[in-house]
């Protein structure tokens, strides 16, 4: 039986119709209708000349606006429903659901990461597998684009969490999707920050630019209650208009931050936000700061790394970061001494694993957070070793995705981590991952302050067995990251 929730870990391709019925623009109706009628589809997507989908004919449209009212030979230009609605096959179900509901339209273009269309979907299909009862918890997660119904979908996540936790599905699955929704926080606080903007008599943005978020966020792995982590990329300009154009970056950030803070995406209390001009800069200008950051080699620059090399983009111009991406990837994978001072900045944080007779079982409990004497900090000692050390071997490789789990799996793939290490690791993250996640929604449910805390004695003894093992696996790669980065194997 299927779960009731699980239409929320879902994607658009799953149920998309993969065969779409495509025209030329120009095309004649006569011809499209023909299409048609011998596919099992039932909408026409218009493309122009380099495959952008420009607008849509239904089957509706076909009864309503063509049917023995036009000639066969006249293009489908004149009857075509445009700008077209569209959205891509890796975006989750549900949002393609509450757009179609939104905006009162039962077809939708699906479109690949190009812009390239790769099927259709239809509004009657995508309900059918959600089912009535879910329709409240999906318009909750949808809200209308104001802080108030952003807030309201900040609030809904919980609740989805617990319920996909209570039906089985992975912890990763779950942060993946909890990422998922923070990001479309994101892109709706910018695009209702730029229309408020532009209604003030300010403008479009002067140049192209992009939201990135880091951390947590570009690696997907977010838990509950992430603080923001973001920047600006914005293309290249000339200098002597930084003043007018920076001013207007500037009002966005502050606006944006602010309103994300509202929303219950809390500000970041390290600066890392668009505010701050570290993070608002030019791709140019990011090229020069990160080869100065690779260089200078001190703590701060280090530490700055770290945040950064996690990103992914929340909204808008994504060649910027990809370009951005490439830059950094080339950085890392030629400095050799830049990568072992990170490692060297990392060296103190070791999982939670001590000696007790001569072997690495013993938990190592907080002893100066008094609200949490005797606890674990899953993410102090446990993903965070984890995720540096994965991070360090990714970045040496040239590898560049940025969440964990992809990470592995590339390194795997490179033959870095031989079948038995990668399951070890992979199964370490998922155990953590998932005992942290589960704390997180009962402290929650029980008003507490949600921590990245988990007391030893709530698990059981299967679970502590685990846990030790995935401890144990952690700081055998530590160790083999050490001995690979500083030629030190003691």
């Amino acid at each position: 039986m299927q779960s009731q929730t699980a239409i929320f870990s879902k994607l658009v391709r799953d149920f998309m119709r993969d065969s779409p019925v495509v025209v030329a623009s120009g095309c004649p109706v006569g011809e499209a209708v023909a299409l048609l009628a011998a596919s099992e589809n039932s909408c026409v997507t218009v493309i122009n000349g380099v495959g952008v989908p420009v607008g849509i004919v239904t089957e509706a449209d076909v009864t309503d606006r063509i049917a023995f009212q036009i000639d066969k030979l006249t293009t489908i230009d004149t009857v075509m429903t445009s700008p077209v609605a569209i959205i891509e096959a890796d975006e989750y179900l549900y949002h393609a659901i509450a757009r179609m509901r939104r905006q009162e339209i039962r077809h939708m273009p699906v479109v690949d990461v190009g812009g390239t269309v790769v099927g259709a979907l239809d509004l009657h299909d995508a309900l059918a597998v959600a089912g009535g009862q879910l329709m409240g918890q999906i318009d909750s997660l949808t809200r209308d684009d104001s802080v108030e119904g952003l807030t309201q979908v900040k609030a809904a996540q919980v609740e989805l969490a617990d319920q996909l936790f209570a039906d089985n599905l992975s912890a990763t699955d779950i942060q993946e999707l909890l990422t998922h929704i923070n990001r479309d926080i994101y892109n709706r606080v910018v695009e209702m920050n730029l229309a408020a903007m532009k209604s003030e008599g300010l403008g479009d943005p002067p140049v192209p630019f992009c939201v990135i978020v880091m951390g947590s966020g570009g690696r997907g792995e977010n838990y509950l209650f992430p603080d923001q982590d973001n920047g600006f990329i914005l293309d290249d300009y000339p200098d002597e208009h930084h003043t007018e154009i920076d001013g207007w970056f500037i009002d966005l950030a502050e606006r944006m931050v602010w309103d994300l803070d509202k929303v219950g995406v809390p500000l970041c209390n390290g600066g890392v936000m668009a505010n701050n001009p570290l993070w608002r800069k030019t791709l140019s200008q990011w090229k020069e700061q990160i080869s100065l950051w690779s260089r200078k080699r001190d703590t701060a620059a280090l530490r700055l790394c770290d945040i950064f090399f996690d990103y992914r983009i929340a909204w808008g111009e994504q060649r910027l970061a990809d370009e951005l991406r490439e830059h950094v990837t080339k950085i890392a994978h030629t400095s050799p001494m830049f990568l072992r001072q990170m490692y060297e900045d990392d060296v103190e944080h070791r999982v939670a694993l001590g000696v007790m007779g001569g072997l690495f079982q013993r938990f190592v409990t907080e002893t100066e957070n008094e609200d949490h004497l005797g606890e674990l900090n899953l993410k102090h000692t446990g993903t965070l070793p984890l995720v540096e050390a994965i991070r360090l071997l990714s970045l040496r490789e040239g590898i560049e995705q940025v969440s964990t789990l992809g990470r592995m799996e590339a390194l795997h793939n490179m033959g870095i981590f031989d079948n038995d290490e990668y399951d070890y690791l992979i199964g370490a993250f998922r155990h953590i991952c998932r005992l942290l996640l589960r704390q997180q929604i009962k402290d929650f449910k029980a008003e507490n302050d949600v921590s990245n805390f988990v007391d030893p004695d709530s698990l059981s003894e299967r679970e502590k067995d685990i846990l030790v093992d995935s401890f144990k696996a952690i700081r055998e790669l530590r160790g083999r990251v050490k001995g690979e980065f500083t030629g030190d194997i003691f």
